[in-house]
C-alpha cells in the first residue's frame, strides 16, 4: 500500500561539516563514485519522488553544480531542485526553506525528509517509510537501535509504546540519553500539516534553534493516529560525520555494489580487493581478478577479464576483451576481443578496434587502433590514426608535439613499422608501405614503399681496444 497521492522529498545538506576538517563541503565528499549527497537524492528519485528538493548553504555554487551535472536530466526537468539557508538555524528552518519550491507540486500528500550525509539509505527504506504512513498518520519516521546513541536524538515513548517526542541530545534528561532508541532524520510529514507546524516552531530549546523533530512532538500530541514510528535496520540509517565514517560507510556501498554483481553473473575472484563504483555496468560472465579498480561509467561486454591490478576510469570494454595485469585506461574503448596489457597505458581518447593488440609498456593517447593491428611492446602512439592490420614495432615513437601544437600520425591499412622508428607527425604511412628498422620518418611515404633512414655505418678494426685504453686512462686521471 502507497501513500495518497505522491510525494516530494527534501534533502538536508546546508551544513559546513566541520568535523570533516576539509574546504570542500561536506556533502560533496565522493564515495563509490558518487558525492555524499547524491545517495540520498537518488534513493528519493528511485522510491519515486515527484520532485527532490536539496536545501544548501555551505559551499552552495559547488554543491549546485555537482548536482546539476550528476542528475541533468532531472535537473533539467525540474525534478532535482535547490533552495538556499542562508543562515544555520536548524533543521527546521532547513525544511521552511525549502517549502516554497514544493508549493506547485499539487498531487504530492507527504514530504519526505531526508539528511544529505546517509549515503547507506536504500530507496526501499523510503518506500517502507510511505507504507508506514498510508494509515493516515500526519507523520511517519524511520528508528533504529544502537548501543551508544551519544549525539542522536532520543525516541520518547508514552506508557502505551507511542512516540511523544524527539529530544535532542543536548536537551535530553539522564533518563533519555539511556535510551537507545534514536532518530535518523527520516521522515513523512503530510504536507499541509507540515507547513502549519513549521510556521508554529520556536527556538526555546538548548541550541536555540528551529528544531524539525519539534513537528513529530506536534503530531504526536495533535493526530489521533499518532506517529507512526518504523523500525528500520541500522546499517541503512548511519550517517557520515567525519573521514572515519565515510570509509566505513563507503566499505558498506562497495560490499553492496559488489554483491549485487555476482548475483547477476560477474566472476569477482577476491571482492575483498576489487573496487567497483557505483555507476559501473558489467555484463554476465566477465571476470574480475584481485585488486580490479573500476570508476566513473566504466561498461564491460560479456566474457571480458579485467586481469589483477588493472584500474579503468570511464572505459568501454567490449565482449570478450582481456586486459592483462596493471592496465590502465581512462575515457576509451576496447574492442571485442582486443588484448591489453601487462603495464600498458590507455590515455584519454584511445579507440582500440577488434582483435587489436596493445602490448607491454605501450602508451596511447587520442589514438585510434584499427581491427587486428598490434602494438606489442615499448612504443608511444600519441594522436595517431592506425588502420586495419598494422603492425608497429618495439620502440616506435609518435612524435606529436613540436612544442606549441599536436600534430596527427596516420598509418593506412598494412602498413608495417619496423622497430625503433620515430614518426615525425605530421605525416603519412600509406597502405601496405614499410618503415625499415631505427627509420626516423619526416615526409610521407607512398603505398607499398619502403621508408629507410639510416646514417651509414661503419667498422673501425682493432678500435675497440684502443678506445678502452684512452678511456681507463683519462678515469684513472680523474682520481689523482
Amino acid at each position: 500500500m502507497r501513500a495518497r497521492g505522491g510525494f516530494v522529498a527534501v534533502v538536508l545538506a546546508a551544513g559546513q561539516g566541520t568535523r570533516m576538517k576539509s574546504a570542500l563541503p561536506k556533502v560533496l565528499h565522493p564515495l563509490c563514485g558518487r558525492e555524499l549527497v547524491a545517495w540520498p537524492v537518488r534513493a528519493a528519485l528511485d522510491a519515486g519522488a515527484a520532485r527532490v528538493v536539496v536545501v544548501v548553504g555551505h559551499g552552495r555554487e559547488a554543491v549546485e553544480a555537482a548536482l546539476a551535472q550528476r542528475f541533468p536530466e532531472h535537473s533539467a526537468d525540474g525534478r532535482v531542485i535547490t533552495a538556499v539557508q542562508e543562515k544555520q538555524l536548524g533543521t527546521g528552518d532547513a525544511v521552511r526553506s525549502a517549502l516554497p519550491a514544493l508549493s506547485d507540486v499539487d498531487d504530492a500528500d507527504y514530504v519526505v525528509v531526508l539528511c544529505g550525509d546517509t549515503p547507506l539509505l536504500r530507496h526501499e527504506a523510503v518506500s517502507a517509510l510511505l507504507e508506514a504512513a498510508a494509515g493516515g498518520n500526519k507523520c511517519a519516521m524511520l528508528t533504529g537501535v544502537v548501543d551508544d546513541p551519544t549525539g542522536y536524538g532520543r525516541i520518547v515513548r508514552g506508557a502505551d509504546g507511542r512516540v511523544t517526542a524527539i529530544r535532542e541530545h543536548k536537551d535530553a534528561s539522564a533518563e533519555e540519553r539511556a535510551i537507545r532508541e534514536m532518530n535518523p532524520g527520516v521522515y513523512a510529514v503530510e504536507k499541509g500539516f507540515l507547513v502549519r507546524s513549521i510556521a508554529a516552531l520556536d527556538t526555546k530549546n538548548a541550541q536555540g534553534e528551529l528544531y524539525l523533530t519539534d513537528v513529530v512532538a506536534r503530531a504526536a500530541a495533535e493526530d489521533a493516529a499518532g506517529v507512526a514510528a518504523h523500525a528500520w535496520p541500522m546499517e541503512d540509517l548511519h550517517g557520515v560525520n567525519d573521514r572515519h565514517d565515510l570509509a566505513r560507510a563507503e566499505s558498506l556501498l562497495r560490499e553492496r555494489i559488489n554483491r549485487a554483481h555476482g548475483l547477476r553473473g560477474v566472476t569477482l575472484r577476491d571482492p575483498a580487493s576489487t573496487y567497483i563504483e557505483a555507476d559501473v555496468e558489467l555484463a554476465a560472465e566477465v571476470t574480475l581478478e584481485p585488486g580490479v579498480v573500476l570508476r566513473g561509467r566504466t561498461q564491460i561486454g560479456a566474457g571480458a577479464r579485467i586481469d589483477v591490478g588493472c584500474v579503468l576510469d570511464d572505459v568501454i570494454v567490449a565482449a570478450g576483451a582481456r586486459l592483462k595485469p596493471y592496465t590502465v585506461a581512462a575515457d576509451s574503448t576496447i574492442g571485442e576481443r582486443a588484448q591489453v596489457g601487462p603495464f600498458s597505458h590507455l590515455r584519454p581518447k584511445s579507440t582500440l578496434g577488434p582483435d587489436v593488440h596493445v602490448g607491454n609498456f605501450v602508451e596511447t593517447k587520442a589514438t585510434s587502433l584499427g581491427a587486428r593491428s598490434k602494438a606489442n611492446h615499448l612504443a608511444y602512439l600519441g594522436d595517431g590514426v592506425v588502420g586495419e592490420d598494422v603492425n608497429v614495432g618495439a620502440g616506435t615513437i609518435f612524435c606529436n608535439y613540436d612544442g606549441f601544437q599536436k600534430h596527427t600520425t596516420w598509418l593506412l591499412d598494412g602498413a608495417f613499422i619496423g622497430s625503433d622508428s620515430q614518426l615525425v607527425a605530421p605525416v603519412t604511412v600509406g597502405k601496405g608501405a614499410y618503415v625499415a628498422t631505427g627509420t626516423t620518418v619526416t615526409k610521407d611515404v607512398p603505398d607499398d614503399a619502403l621508408a629507410i633512414g639510416r646514417t651509414k655505418q661503419e667498422n673501425k678494426l682493432g678500435y675497440a681496444s684502443r678506445l678502452r685504453a684512452t678511456m681507463k686512462a683519462k678515469k684513472d686521471q680523474a682520481k689523482k
